[in-house]
């Protein structure tokens, strides 16, 4: 997987926490895995297709999912609420959206679709069939897990290019 293509969302999802927690994030464990992808708590999953393919899931312990609804919202949550999974999904659209800026401003091309929440049956394809990074962010309120599972088509790339005529 190439460092460039990953580098934003970590990046994003590191300035974003900060911001929303009010305190620094740290990186506290990086791991590779092909394996299917098991929920820490509540996680929001984004496709992209295009030269760039893949997903990313951004994975919170519940905990650090309330703090950040309750940081959205202004006010108190309780951790049943429907606003809690929402917030997940608008905190992954912030990461998304500031980490596609960057690579978009880089010349590549691909479509995003927007967050949704990950379901079980979704979490057990995830990762069976491929490699992924995760990343694993301690916050003050808990855990929060960046799954990033993607890569780049140069040949799709060349094509858009056009084939110079003889």
């Amino acid at each position: 997987m190439r460092m460039d293509l990953i580098q934003p969302f970590i990046g994003s999802l590191d300035a974003v926490l900060a911001e929303m927690m009010q305190a620094p994030a740290t990186i506290a464990d990086l791991a590779m895995e092909e394996n299917g992808y098991r929920k820490k708590g509540l996680a929001a999953v984004v496709t992209f297709t295009g030269q760039i393919e893949g997903r990313i899931i951004l994975d919170m312990e519940p905990q650090a999912a309330l703090r950040v609804a309750q940081c959205l919202t202004g006010g108190e949550v309780d951790s049943t609420e429907p606003i809690v999974r929402e917030a997940v999904c608008e905190l992954a659209n912030m990461v998304i959206g500031n980490a596609v800026t960057q690579l978009n401003d880089r010349g590549f091309e691909f479509k995003v679709d927007p967050p949704s929440v990950l379901s079980e049956e979704q979490c057990e394809k995830a990762g069976h069939d491929s490699e992924a990074t995760i990343l694993r962010f301690e916050t003050p309120s808990g855990h929060v897990h960046l799954n990033i599972s993607m890569h780049y088509h140069a040949r799709r790339a060349r094509e858009r290019a056009g084939v110079p005529a003889i």
